[in-house]
């Protein structure tokens, strides 16, 4: 009885002790979510209209939900640069904890620096604007999409013939996928690059372009296209020409309307961005900057060191009548 008695009041002490530890709660966890549920993460884009931002407006919403932040998708319908940089203004005002921004034209590099001289941090998506103060890109590798575009194309044509690139000029990130396929298509002898076309990012537009290559070139054998909107105008003209399966069509992304003429035979494959990814990276790389400090030195900032990536590429699928149903929304 007596050494139970003891061995009770040992444990007694034991208990009193441990009690007197430092227990962890979910305190800090419930700081950390109160200090980011507020934050605010804004893209600003033009063209919101066409198929392909569809994606930039999922990638926003899906990497909201996934951190716990508010997210938004601003900017004008159509391609209106002025109408941009005053969605850009409208952005700024809202002191956001960052913005995520496509990289149209070298014209948007006052306003993006405008936002960063104001504490508010950019990444640019998409398109680049590498002579503003924006601090990462994230998009596509602009010239592999091209070089692998080129590569489907000679296959496609046998590795003869002549083919006509349409894209929208001044982009930078179209301008990377002619270079692209030019690169691709000068390692076949027997095919040559007789034109590039301007699309205006207008399906309407990209058509009469195509019908014009048409019946400049009747023994054309390809078109290829580096932007959104003319896989569809490619496809209009070539189905109105009665030429669908004569004349190879190599489209850029993942609208229906291309999906739907892969399947229809029209469209032969389109070089498919992963387009969501672009803003959900962007904005995780815009939250761990502003949340968690990578301790890459002894003192990041003197160092000049920021902790963040300054460059992801999201990488380029061929889609063709093997995949298409896969992307069909």
């Amino acid at each position: 009885m007596k050494k139970l008695v003891v061995f009770l009041a040992v444990l007694a002490v034991i208990f009193v002790g441990c009690s007197k530890a430092p227990v962890e709660t979910a305190a800090p966890a419930a700081a950390v979510e109160e200090s980011t549920m507020d934050q605010l993460y804004i893209e600003v884009s033009a063209l919101g209209n066409l198929d392909y931002f569809y994606d930039h407006k999922m990638g926003m919403e899906m990497v909201g939900k996934e951190l716990g932040v508010r997210t938004e998708y601003v900017g004008p319908a159509e391609y209106d640069m002025n109408a941009m940089v005053s969605a850009f203004e409208q952005a700024i005002a809202k002191k956001p904890n960052g913005l995520v921004v496509v990289g149209f034209e070298p014209s948007l590099n006052a306003i993006v620096d405008k936002a960063v001289e104001q504490g508010i941090p950019v990444v640019t998506v998409d398109a680049d604007l590498p002579g503003s103060k924006r601090l990462a890109f994230v998009g596509t590798g602009n010239f592999g999409a091209g070089v692998a575009g080129g590569h489907k194309m000679a296959s496609l044509i046998g590795e003869n013939g002549k083919v006509a690139i349409m894209t929208k000029p001044g982009q930078s990130n179209l301008e990377e996928r002619i270079a692209g396929y030019q690169k691709a298509l000068a390692e076949y002898p027997g095919i040559d690059v007789v034109q590039i076309a301007d699309t205006q990012s207008d399906p309407v537009v990209a058509a009469q372009a195509a019908s014009a290559l048409i019946q400049k070139y009747p023994d054309l054998a390809g078109l290829a296209c580096v932007e959104g909107a003319g896989g569809s105008g490619a496809a209009t003209a070539v189905r109105e020409a009665g030429k669908a399966g004569e004349i190879k069509i190599v489209a850029m992304d993942r609208g229906n309307e291309v999906l739907e003429a892969i399947g229809e035979g029209i469209i032969s494959a389109s070089v498919a961005q992963q387009t969501a990814l672009m803003p959900y990276y962007a904005v995780q790389i815009l939250f761990n900057l502003n949340n968690s400090k990578v301790a890459i030195t002894s003192d990041n900032k003197s160092a000049g060191v920021l902790g963040i990536p300054a460059v992801v590429d999201t990488g380029a699928i061929i889609v063709d009548e093997s995949n298409y149903k896969y992307f069909m929304r």
